[in-house]
């Protein structure tokens, strides 16, 4: 019974790394994943695929280093591998018996990785598209020369703008923002008013996109008001009166 399980187990992943389909692989960790990804690189490979033309991509750095270690073993050791040993190899990626050509081809794969510009591109989604940023700066709209700023920066430039903010709108350098925070406040326990701030802060790209289709926040609220089916003036203790008349 494991036997049989163990070989479908081989079967299935074999399916996922044939570079001849498009796959969607869905499991649970240890279940071999990156395993079949490497497979599915060295298959590619195998099958004349150029270096240059792969790119793999993972959510962390460590998946990224761990993939790229694995693919180096690999290659490294079909370079140096005895002829029999290369190919039990070979027919337990591919699936069948390797031929002559692909011998030839797995013992060259390493120093024809080794002799591609940068290697074989296996970074984390954040680093493809700072990439991409890099080399299209202009249709990105950012400075050609922008520095990505770690997690510490970053919350301490939210928290100096966040003791900025709050501290105009206590001296009445900012009489909208002094209203909005007391409409905030009355609702809104202290406890609970950082993670507000948090919240609209992780969000603020939809807020923007919301206040530009809405022409501000007076539009917003128009808007709001409209999807509501209230009067955009309405008096809350009126609208309450309303709801609660029947």
């Amino acid at each position: 019974m494991v036997e049989s399980l163990t070989l479908d187990a081989d079967r299935r992943q074999r399916r996922a790394a044939d570079p001849g389909a498009s796959v969607w692989v869905a499991a649970s960790a240890g279940t071999g994943k990156t395993k079949v990804l490497t497979d599915r690189v060295l298959t590619l490979l195998l099958s004349g695929a150029a270096p240059r033309r792969l790119l793999c991509l993972t959510f962390t750095k460590a998946a990224a280093a761990e993939m790229a270690n694995r693919l180096t073993r690999r290659l490294a050791g079909w370079a140096t591998a005895p002829d029999a040993a290369l190919a039990a190899q070979l027919e337990a990626l591919l699936g069948r018996p390797p031929a002559p050509e692909e011998q030839v081809r797995a013992r060259r794969l390493f120093a024809l990785v080794l002799d591609t510009p940068g290697g074989l591109s296996i970074e984390t989604i954040h680093a493809f598209c700072q990439s991409l940023l890099r080399r299209f700066p202009i249709e990105a709209g950012i400075a050609p020369h922008f520095r990505v700023m770690d997690d510490t920066d970053a919350a301490e430039l939210l928290e100096s703008v966040k003791t900025r903010m709050l501290a105009a709108a206590r001296d009445g350098a900012d009489p909208a923002l002094a209203e909005a925070l007391a409409l905030v406040t009355a609702r809104v326990h202290e406890t609970a008013f950082p993670d507000l701030l948090a919240e609209l802060v992780a969000e603020r790209g939809r807020l923007d996109r919301a206040f530009a289709r809405a022409g501000g926040p007076a539009g917003l609220r128009v808007a709001l008001a409209e999807r509501r089916g209230v009067p955009p003036d309405a008096d809350p203790a009126a609208l309450l009166a309303a709801a609660c008349a029947e």
